[in-house]
């Protein structure tokens, strides 16, 4: 999606110093205020998983370590040989296996996702022989049988009917958010939804990114999330990875669609080739859930990628799903107005599908 301009007011270095202590301490604040586990309402709830469901009395053997390519990755095996965790070369995301959970959306669709992956952050990229650092077996230590919010239970919390959730400030950071405000314009072939919407449009706070860019908010965007804003929030804001102020200012994740499919940041998973339908990828079982999708849905974009999503599983009818914000459904879904959230067959966004990424 194209990314507002944002402002550079001419501030004493108090007044930015402050918005950045403001930022941290609210960040910090609404991590106290999080209950641990369960995603509220949206997530069915924690189910017995059985064999190999993560929990440290499965697995009181020996674990092994293996490498697979395509991606370059390192693979966490238990001693009953039932994968634990899965770490991509150059990537922060990581793919630890937990107890199973449910993920329905009844709002918008009949599909659920029943799995037994929580995808997490990691503090640096991954890299061969990782495992021997300090920095990852401190961090697998707290999060190998975890179950405090991972990347889907985040993402959920935004999707209908999801609860609200306020800071210690009374900021609500979390709960049903809208794609963004209705296009009054009446201008004939236009969109139905405004994009544009971005995390700090949710917040409706001023955010300052760290090249020095400050995001400014529109009152007429609060609650609103397009699709990178929605990848935004729960990548970035609330997950932590490091965000842009643009497609092209500072380090991170970019803000748009395209800037986020064509930069540097994680490892291609599906590597883009081209924008046309001949260049729809054809081995999407190498994608794995939390991994980007990329999309060219309109013309009028010519070489521009335009929606992005999250693969979130396989449903329980064998399709394999993925969770984005759509003006259709207004706001974040896996739901089947305007296109099934399908990536196989030949549905509307499979057939869509350009690249993917694992940051």
């Amino acid at each position: 999606m194209a990314g507002k301009k944002k402002s550079r007011p001419v501030v004493s270095g108090l007044v930015v110093l402050a918005l950045v202590a403001t930022s941290g301490y609210l960040t910090l604040e609404l991590r106290k205020q999080e209950a641990p586990g369960v995603t509220e309402v949206r997530n069915v709830g924690v189910l017995d998983g059985g064999k190999g469901s993560g929990s440290a009395d499965d697995d009181k053997g020996e674990a092994t370590w293996s490498r697979l390519e395509n991606p370059a990755r390192s693979v966490l095996r238990g001693s009953d040989g039932q994968i634990k965790a899965v770490f991509t070369d150059g990537a922060r995301l990581a793919t630890l296996t937990g107890p199973a959970r449910t993920f329905t959306e009844p709002a918008s669709t009949s599909s659920k996702v029943s799995t037994t992956d929580w995808v997490r952050l990691m503090p640096e990229p991954w890299k061969k022989g990782a495992e021997k650092e300090k920095w990852f077996t401190d961090w697998h230590a707290e999060y190998a049988d975890s179950k405090e919010d991972d990347v889907f239970a985040t993402a959920f919390q935004y999707v209908a009917g999801a609860p609200q959730k306020k800071d210690a400030q009374g900021v609500a950071y979390a709960g049903d958010a809208n794609f963004g405000p209705l296009n009054t314009t009446g201008a004939e072939g236009g969109d139905l939804r405004l994009e544009q919407s971005d995390f700090y449009d949710y917040l409706g706070l001023p955010y300052p990114f760290r090249d020095g860019q400050t995001g400014a908010p529109e009152s007429m965007r609060a609650k609103s999330l397009d699709c990178s804003g929605f990848i935004r929030m729960v990548l970035g804001y609330r997950t932590r990875y490091p965000l842009m102020s643009s497609d092209t200012s500072g380090d991170g994740l970019p803000r748009t669609a395209n800037g986020m499919a064509r930069s540097d940041e994680g490892a291609d998973v599906l590597p883009l080739t081209g924008v046309g339908p001949d260049d729809r990828p054809s081995a999407i079982d190498q994608l794995q859930p939390g991994d980007l999708v990329f999309f060219k849905l309109d013309a009028r974009t010519k070489e521009r990628l335009d929606h992005v999503g999250i693969v979130l599983g396989y449903d329980t009818e064998g399709h394999l799903i993925f969770v984005s914000s759509r003006e259709e459904v207004n706001g974040p879904t896996i739901g089947d107005v305007g296109g099934v959230s399908r990536l196989d067959g030949n549905g509307y966004y499979a057939k869509t599908l350009r690249s993917a990424k694992r940051l």
